[in-house]
């Protein structure tokens, strides 16, 4: 049994931070998800698949898979990158850019 502890990021759909400063603790796939033949649907017969485990810190997240004697692995989060644009630039008559309609 392996577990990832992971930040998760922003959504596409999402245009604040909302649910990005917890950890998550997802368990690793274990059996292969098979394809139902009548319905088409995929199944798999691993349950641990379904736990995801929030927490407060990555150090709380460590310190539950150590307790329960689960072997994980930390991924760390990507900081952004933010660019500050002003709007101003955009009609400097040193532009870089060419200015297109």
């Amino acid at each position: 049994m392996s577990a990832k502890i992971y930040r998760p990021a922003k959504t596409a759909m999402q245009s604040g931070k909302a649910k990005t400063h917890l950890w998550v603790l997802e368990f690793d796939q274990e059996a292969p998800r098979r394809i139902d033949p009548i319905l088409g649907y995929t199944s798999s017969s691993d349950m641990r698949q379904q736990v995801r485990l929030t927490f407060e810190s990555q150090e709380q997240a460590e310190a539950y898979a150590k307790r329960e004697g689960i072997a994980y692995r930390v991924i760390p989060p990507k900081e952004v990158a933010r660019q500050i644009v002003s709007y101003t630039d955009n009609f400097r008559y040193n532009r870089i850019q060419p200015w297109t309609h």
